[in-house]
């Protein structure tokens, strides 16, 4: 979680989305759940454990920690706990020395009981929900605004795509080893996952819309929502129509993928360094961007959803059922699902880090990838996201403009060797902005920093020399590569302006 969005949180009173408890040393409160499963069937909400109900961190036991957090995800994983489950995944969080959890609970499509016991919740916390007429209200309330949840019982295991489900297993395995689903069968996957339901208005069974988008087979979801579609056009030399197009019309898993490589054919990229690590602002940037297009959208609604590519800029538009109106900014928005099965799934998937992290982290990388502007989300019938490509623009001695990255990069291209092919000219613009932003580096340094070979390295180095961007300073022993006047230039020269 953003550091500023948790001192904001802290600093609030309990609400109907805020619930602070303590914990024993090695269990967990006797009432999460009922907390748990109120939130889930009202509005969503943000639990922490180890928190007084004034606010206080007072902590938990940390030795007790990674028990706890187990104990929270199987539970939450288990009917006779939460039913129907809905898995949850707590953050370890550390506040002034005193380590809390952080539950994220998002609103579900599906109304849950724990222990048996329907809960919902108000400014004044938890109660049980008895009356037959309240309970069926709820059930119509989410019914009426979650369409991923309407039961198709004509649907059957043979209408879906069969190695999407050891795809799906893979990617969780990935990003959870010890995920309780991995070693569920098909059909179990798909009823823990909430993705198999019961109509209560029609007393019917079975697999949902959510289930169909997910791991529909291409005939399937065409039978059943024939007008949806997503519509990936690049207009730079023809904005009237296109200069590449794709059109996906397949399940989420699947077109996940395949815009993630048009955006990835078509978008630039820049070297960046988070920490020590090397990372592509381009893909942290777009998986956001692509995750939210199809975990959000509306798919009852007939209008297509677009990702356009300009010059200047990506626009991205979907059906919405809306949750207010207008320009959401990451301090002041409140994250809201319109489908929250998908998005559970795609959590799991580990292509979602946690209701509300999309927005939040198109801010946090633009600042880098595109420095000076910001991006737009707006909430309306539709909901229209606007990523700008590239930096505020200089201008050359030609009249061009460009921005200060991209022209650094192509100075540095035009003093190597054209011959080389254009992966190992990425890799040398990276090891010369590395050495640049360290004021100096070793062998083994880029070594380790770019995961290469001595022999490449030093290969790499050689070419630098040759272009006179690299020289080296010091001993044998201590010395380290710096940049010479010509390099340091580049960098001061674009910088500058």
């Amino acid at each position: 979680m953003d550091h500023k969005r948790l001192r904001k949180l802290l600093g609030n009173k309990e609400g109907i989305h805020l619930e602070y408890k303590t914990a024993s040393t090695d269990q967990l409160p006797k009432s999460l759940f009922e907390s748990i499963c109120a939130m889930l069937n009202r509005e969503g909400g943000d639990i922490f454990l180890g928190v007084l109900d004034n606010g206080t961190v007072v902590g938990l036991n940390k030795e007790h920690i990674d028990q706890l957090t187990k104990d929270l995800v199987s539970l939450s994983n288990n009917p006779s706990k939460l039913d129907p489950p809905f898995i949850l995944h707590p953050q370890t969080l550390d506040i002034d020395g005193e380590i809390i959890l952080h539950i994220t609970v998002p609103v579900s499509s599906e109304v849950h009981k724990s222990v048996n016991v329907v809960y919902d919740r108000s400014h004044d916390g938890d109660f049980k929900v008895t009356q037959l007429s309240k309970i069926a209200a709820l059930y119509n309330s989410k019914r009426n605004y979650y369409s991923e949840s309407m039961v198709y019982p004509g649907i059957t295991m043979a209408d879906f795509k069969p190695e999407l489900f050891e795809i799906a297993r893979n990617l969780i395995k990935t990003n959870n080893a010890n995920h309780p689903w991995i070693n569920l069968d098909n059909e179990q996957l798909m009823k823990i996952a909430g993705l198999y339901g019961k109509d209560n208005t029609s007393n019917q069974e079975g697999y949902n819309l959510a289930a169909v988008l997910l791991f529909g087979t291409d005939q399937t979801i065409l039978n059943t929502v024939s007008y949806y579609k997503i519509d990936a056009l690049v207009r730079r030399e023809d904005v009237y129509r296109y200069d590449d197009r794709l059109y996906i019309q397949t399940n989420l898993i699947e077109a996940y993928d395949q815009l993630s490589a048009f955006a990835e054919k078509h978008l630039p990229d820049k070297f960046f360094l988070r920490g020590d690590q090397r990372i592509s602002l381009r893909s942290h940037i777009f998986r956001e961007v692509i995750a939210n297009l199809i975990i959000h959208r509306e798919y009852l609604d007939a209008s297509p959803s677009t990702f356009v590519i300009y010059n200047d800029r990506v626009e991205v538009t979907n059906a919405n059922n809306p949750h207010g109106n207008g320009l959401l900014l990451p301090d002041s928005f409140s994250p809201f699902p319109k489908n929250p099965l998908i998005a559970k799934f795609f959590i799991q998937l580990g292509r979602v880090d946690e209701l509300g992290s999309g927005v939040i982290n198109v801010y946090r990388y633009l600042k880098d990838y595109s420095p000076g502007r910001e991006p737009q989300f707006i909430e309306d019938k539709l909901f229209k996201t606007v990523i700008p490509i590239g930096g505020i623009t200089t201008i050359n001695t030609e009249g061009k403009t460009r921005t200060n990255d991209e022209a650094i990069n192509e100075a540095i291209n035009e003093a190597v060797n054209e011959a080389i092919n254009t992966q190992v000219k990425d890799r040398l613009i990276g090891e010369v902005e590395y050495i640049h932003q360290q004021g100096g580096v070793t062998t083994k340094a880029l070594i380790s920093k770019f995961q290469l070979t001595r022999i490449t390295v030093q290969r790499d180095i050689r070419i630098l020399k040759k272009a006179d961007l690299i020289t080296f300073q010091g001993s044998n022993k201590n010395g380290k590569y710096i940049l010479t006047d010509k390099g340091t230039e580049l960098f001061h020269k674009f910088n500058s302006n």
